[in-house]
């Protein structure tokens, strides 16, 4: 090789490097400020189509201003009446009125029918942002100025406030979190120096770039991002980026003992892992844009902004990271690095030594499945299913508002003092807009639904029972109070009744919306989102494993695992969340994000494990491909399992249910997954199955290729 040839070679690595290190210092900074074209109001992430949104759009028209709603809760501090003041309670939150964020005049007290608490309603602008906190602020000391008193503020901008704290942070106080767990988990298991920080180093790359698309689209309209959304995005790509990672570091350690020449291992290990590598990120990336078909904005917002974090962390595991090795050589292994076995060398793979790498336990465990398949693929089988009983336990109905942070904060403090002393939808009324003309046959209709405690039209004062209807444009807008608290099942049950009766009233036109009905809509749209996504989820893993495995009955096997894995998991976070966490329900979102996360993700060890084994039984039959495949992928799958599992349960920081239940199920399912499904459900069922799992391929059947065939002794 000339002098020049061996320079030219070098450039393409340090090219690649240069460009990614340009990446990570301009776009880097992204990571921190996708907060800034976020939103974390809950309303503009409601079905499409459903009642509910339809009534927010038509309430405009009756005020002249949007606001946002902050209920004044006053209770005695000896716990008394406290109607005697309920002058000094109205004056104190009138002296408001033309204070920066208020919107109109307060509402006048209101005591409750127990005497022992006042309520008013303070409107705020909805779009304060980062002012919020300061306004609630100011409302709350002049509630407090009432003597004798405690106040406290409920409704939904205390709650968007609660949710703009709990989010506050999130892109350093997630990511540090994520990143040092998987930096010690890398170091405990790889025993190296440099490898974990280039891994994370092309995680954190990868990141950054997927950050400043995300920004771009959102700012301009294209897509929507929430906390949620962010807090996902952040750990999506860090765990998928460091499972990539793991997967192409492991191989090319491999070809180092196989190779003396870093250059020739480098091209045998991304040539053996591109595949792979691009299968498993399709699975994902195709999963989660199936989110597109669900009705729900918070659902189809994750789906391109999942995708666009995947693809980058794909792009990084194949550009960067091979440059940064290809640079290192065996020094990213130091002080473990591999050395060249004897006989070994560039373009001769078969005289190193035939046996399979891997840690004794995995040989070990690859020896029971290959003398016991059927018993282990049994006692697996009835474990899973034991598991996957309880699945139909799972609820998924809503998170009540006192469980949707996971500790208590000054809102949902607040709606429990509320739900005490007035009825339990006070502050959340049922919104029915209808014909002015069917104004009081509506209104009794109204009044006559189980479950309703009061019905008023709303009048030119803007409050409900003040005075004549207000129309607009030939509409009324009527308040339903309602006896349950706003977000029980009970409530959405009256929401259901108020519908019908309000529906039948000719010539009304009525619509109903509000708080409860929007729960209710958002948990009916999610049953039908599963409904339409789940199927096409599972064609896609299908489509995706047949033609990466050339085989139609091994990628059903696998789906059929991963999907008995998500019952399984859903399962035991049915008994988990009820017996040991405390919660009630879950998010209607939650079962959709556990399926297509775990599914998804589940299937990439399996793409991963079955891979191998394909590459390996070309050269040594089924049987041995599958003990071969186990035993060289164990360690890594199992490794890049950890770290995904460790990610995931970092978004537990968050104090909100649902990433602590999205958190919980997808962490809990990558481990059922890669230590039972991938390690001994699979290779079992494929050990019992034998060759006809591979149909229509000839697998196991074929020639053997040469061993000089490209240089990779595993097959292509």
């Amino acid at each position: 090789m000339t002098t020049t040839t061996r320079r030219a070679r070098w450039l393409v690595p340090v090219l690649l490097l240069l460009v990614w290190l340009g990446i990570g210092g301009t776009l880097g900074p992204y990571a921190g400020k996708l907060g800034e074209v976020a939103t974390n109001d809950q309303a503009s992430f409601l079905p499409r189509g459903a009642e509910s949104t339809r009534v927010i759009d038509a309430q405009k028209a009756f005020q002249p201003q949007e606001t946002l709603p902050v209920i004044v809760v006053w209770t005695a501090d000896d716990g008394g009446a406290v109607v005697d003041r309920r002058a000094a309670a109205t004056e104190a939150v009138a002296d408001l009125r033309g204070t920066a964020g208020t919107v109109g005049p307060a509402s006048p007290a209101l005591p409750s029918k127990d005497g022992r608490a006042l309520q008013a309603v303070v409107q705020v602008e909805p779009d304060l942002g980062d002012r919020l906190p300061g306004t609630l602020d100011r409302i709350r000391d002049a509630a407090e100025t009432v003597p004798g008193t405690t106040a406290h503020l409920a409704g939904p901008a205390a709650t968007q406030a609660d949710l703009s704290h709990a989010f506050s942070g999130i892109d350093g106080l997630l990511l540090g979190v994520a990143l040092v767990t998987v930096l010690v988990i890398l170091l405990l298991v790889y025993r190296s120096v440099l490898l974990p920080l280039v891994i994370i180093l092309g995680a954190v790359f990868a990141l950054g770039l997927a950050c400043a698309i995300v920004y771009v689209l959102a700012d301009h309209g294209v897509v929507r991002v929430d906390g949620q959304v962010q807090g996902i995005l952040s750990i999506l790509v860090i765990g998928a980026a460091t499972d990539y990672a793991l997967l192409l570091t492991a191989r090319y350690r491999e070809e180092l003992v196989r190779h003396e020449d870093r250059f020739p291992a480098a091209r045998a290990a991304l040539r053996s892992s591109w595949s792979t590598v691009v299968a498993s990120a399709a699975t994902v990336a195709l999963g989660l844009l199936a989110l597109l078909l669900s009705d729900l904005t918070n659902n189809r917002a994750l789906g391109p902004v999942g995708a666009i974090g995947i693809v980058c962390a794909v792009l990084s595991t194949l550009t960067f990271l091979p440059a940064v090795l290809v640079l290192l050589g065996r020094a990213a292994y130091w002080p473990s690095a591999p050395a060249p076995a004897p006989g070994g060398g560039a373009g001769d793979p078969a005289g190193a030594d035939d046996t399979p790498a891997g840690h004794p336990v995995w040989h070990r465990v690859a020896a029971a499945v290959d003398r016991s398949p059927r018993r282990v693929w049994s006692v697996c089988l009835i474990a899973l299913l034991a598991c996957a009983a309880f699945s139909p336990t799972f609820t998924s109905r809503g998170v009540p508002l006192d469980e949707i942070f996971v500790k208590d904060v000054p809102s949902v403090t607040a709606q429990r003092t509320l739900a005490r002393h007035f009825p339990g939808g006070s502050g959340n009324p049922a919104v029915i807009i209808a014909d002015a003309g069917r104004t009081d046959r509506v209104l009794a209709a109204a009044r006559d639904t189980p479950g309703v405690a009061s019905a008023d039209p709303v009048s030119d004062t803007g409050r409900p029972g003040g005075g004549a209807p207000r129309v607009v444009d030939g509409r009324v807008r009527i308040d339903a109070t309602l006896r349950d608290p706003a977000d029980s099942d009970a409530a959405k049950a009256t929401v259901a009744r108020l519908r019908s009766a309000v529906h039948a009233v000719p010539g009304a036109d009525a619509l109903v919306g509000g708080y409860t009905a929007q729960q209710y809509d958002t948990q009916h749209t999610a049953e039908h989102d599963r409904t339409v996504i789940v199927p096409v989820v599972l064609a896609i893993i299908l489509v995706i494993l047949i033609a990466l495995l050339r085989s139609l009955l091994m990628p059903v096997v696998l789906v059929a695992t991963v999907a008995l894995n998500f019952l399984a998991t859903l399962g035991v976070a049915a008994l988990v969340f009820r017996h040991v966490l405390g919660f009630t329900g879950t998010d209607a979102s939650v079962p959709l994000y556990g399926f297509v996360f775990l599914v998804a993700l589940g299937v990439d060890y399996n793409i991963f494990l079955m891979s191998r084994v394909r590459q390996e039984a070309l050269h040594h039959g089924v049987r041995q491909g599958i003990l071969r495949g186990l035993t060289v992928t164990g360690g890594v799958i199992t490794s890049a399992g950890v770290v995904l599992a460790a990610t995931f349960a970092a978004l537990a920081v968050i104090p909100l249910a649902f990433l602590v239940q999205i958190a919980f199920i997808v962490a809990f399912g990558v481990l059922l997954d890669t230590l039972v499904v991938r390690s001994l459900l699979v290779p079992a069922l494929a050990r019992e199955i034998g060759p006809v799992a591979w149909w229509p391929g000839r697998l196991g059947r074929e020639t053997p290729p040469p061993a000089d065939a490209g240089g990779d002794s595993a097959g292509r």
